[in-house]
């Protein structure tokens, strides 16, 4: 046993506050409420409470929040979204109470609990991997004076750093009736495993052991509490959900038989899944499922085979893509891949061969993102001998590799922020194809021309009407590019995109007599639907939309488009 904690609390206050800065208010909080579960298993004498806020409020308020409940400890729970922020709600409360005994967990203090004292002496003490049963009885032995259990990844300053603590058994819930009345519609979460059976080098999930199991009855029981929390979207954060493939089957159809029934319609879940996984079996099964009930999240990472290998990613590339495309084939799942841009021995010519196979399967979304050091990764480790450059400030982004420089770097993040707004959006596919097929360039080369036309822009202060009169100047200077007929294809997607069914100035042509025309030439919308349209001079055509749900398509998150000739 370690020696007695050294700010122990003689008093009769028995409250726990738990605090954590989400990075948007959509999102719920799992782990708070995990380690408020903790304490009610372990600790029953203690009253656990659950403080949350986001990284967008004040961190002033965040405080004054956790003070007006009196704790007698406060547990703060640390990511690399909330940890610039968390530190200064550390110091913010010492100041106001100097006594008051703080405890960090979480994946961002987990691996570095040295470091995190030194710069920060305020904190008592740092919970080092799953903290359930660490948090409480570590609460228990600061109220109660008790020595500090050894042995459960419990880190004080002045101490050698303890292993990272994984148990062998499953965890408390964390759903109570607390958690549900301060869900309020926001995405819940869910975890039906703990662990991961790969060592991808740039991760900690396979850090935590192997693969641990809900039982079966408590995931389905949780499944269905969730979805008539008032969620519309439920995420499980399984790492690679369906490297059990039978289990991973016997939810999927339990949610499918369920739904209308114990899943109420218009419910979403959301899996990460590993694409080369699935069998022959699952495909079956997930063409069976109702249009909307899934979303699948599938990592590429690379497709240059040395990068996986580099990372310890052990994907059939060839597979992968087939699976993608046959799992999209029946147009009722929703599905997002993404590419990791900065991983060993991709150079910028070789991330664009992954971009262009990857943009090439049309999946519903296509994130860019960009490898994060992240405390704990193996890739962290290796950065020095690799030449690896990052910021030493979270959430530490590369900035430079042996094999890519940060100019190319600078570029490819503007790429990834027109991939966002033009192509994951939604709200520009049309336009898309029509600039890919005149062009005759590759996706990557595309979007590369389209960030040089937005360089020097800053994209989250223009609006979307901005935006788009943006695109039209920058796209009509591509080679080949007929500008009337780019209008007319931008006026589609802004129709299918967007219910007002108004044109943006940018794409609006003084035709009064000819809209008029065009609206007595159209059948009569349904009643109480509101409908927009257009004229394509270049195509004769006009172009309506009637704005109901008929038409809408919540997988391509579009209305649908019909025409009829001009006359």
């Amino acid at each position: 046993m370690n020696k007695p904690f050294s700010a122990t609390v003689r008093s009769a206050n028995t409250r726990v506050v738990i605090g954590m800065l989400q990075s948007q208010y959509i999102h719920s909080g799992l782990a708070p409420w995990c380690l408020a579960a903790g304490i009610r298993r372990y600790a029953t004498a203690l009253t656990p409470l659950v403080c949350e806020s986001t990284v967008n409020r004040p961190v002033e308020a965040f405080v004054a929040d956790i003070l007006s409940h009196e704790p007698a400890v406060v547990g703060l729970c640390c990511y690399i979204w909330n940890i610039t922020l968390t530190e200064q709600a550390v110091r913010l409360l010492k100041a106001a109470r100097p006594q008051l005994p703080i405890v960090l967990g979480g994946p961002e203090v987990s691996y570095c609990t040295g470091q995190v004292f030194r710069r920060l002496p305020e904190v008592d003490a740092i919970i080092s991997g799953e903290g359930e049963l660490p948090f409480a009885l570590l609460c228990e032995s600061i109220l109660t004076g008790n020595p500090v259990p050894d042995n459960l990844g419990i880190a004080l300053p002045g101490m050698p750093e303890p292993a990272s603590y994984t148990p062998c058994g499953d965890w408390p819930s964390p759903y109570s009736d607390d958690y549900f009345s301060a869900l309020k519609g926001r995405i819940a979460y869910l975890e039906t495993s703990r662990g991961c059976p790969f060592r991808c080098a740039f991760c900690l999930s396979g850090r935590c052991g192997g693969v641990r199991f809900l039982p079966m009855d408590r995931v389905k029981k949780e499944l269905c509490l969730l979805a008539h929390s008032g969620t519309q979207t439920v995420k499980l954060v399984d790492r690679t959900f369906n490297a059990n493939a039978p289990r991973a089957r016997e939810i999927w159809q339990f949610l499918i038989e369920e739904y209308g029934k114990a899943v109420p319609v218009g419910v979403c879940f959301h899996f990460e899944i590993g694409g080369d996984l699935l069998d022959e079996e699952s495909f079956t099964l997930l063409a069976r499922a109702p249009k909307g009930l899934f979303q699948l999240e599938i990592g590429l990472q690379s497709f240059y085979e040395p990068t996986l290998a580099a990372v310890c990613r052990h994907t059939n590339a060839q597979r992968l893509c087939a699976n993608i495309r046959r799992v999209l084939a029946p147009g009722n799942l929703h599905i997002h891949i993404d590419l990791i841009a900065g991983l060993p021995l991709e150079t910028f010519e070789l991330f664009a061969q992954s971009f262009n196979i990857a943009y090439s399967l049309q999946a519903h979304q296509l994130q860019l993102g960009f490898l994060k050091l992240i405390f704990g990764a193996a890739l962290r480790d290796t950065a020095e001998n690799d030449g690896t450059q990052y910021r030493p400030q979270p959430p530490y982004e590369v900035l430079s590799t042996r094999w890519i420089t940060a100019d190319q770097l600078d570029t490819l993040r503007t790429v990834a922020d027109c991939v966002d707004r033009l192509y994951n959006s939604g709200r520009f596919r049309l336009t898309l194809d029509y600039l890919l097929q005149t062009t005759e360039q590759t996706p990557f080369e595309l979007f590369c021309r389209l960030a040089e036309g937005f360089a020097g822009v800053d994209t989250t202060r223009i609006s979307l009407e901005e935006y788009t009169a943006l695109l039209q100047k920058t796209a009509a200077g591509l080679t080949g590019v007929d500008a009337a007929r780019l209008r007319d294809v931008m006026c589609c997607d802004r129709l299918a995109s967007n219910r007002t069914g108004k044109l943006p100035p940018c794409l609006q042509i003084t035709d009064p007599a000819g809209l008029k025309a065009a609206a007595k030439a159209l059948p009569a919308p349904p009643p109480d639907t509101h409908r927009g349209l257009a004229i394509l001079y270049t195509y004769r055509k006009i172009v309506y939309c009637d704005y109901n749900m008929l038409n809408y398509d919540s997988i391509l998150g579009r209305w649908q488009l019909q025409m009829l000739p001009l006359s």
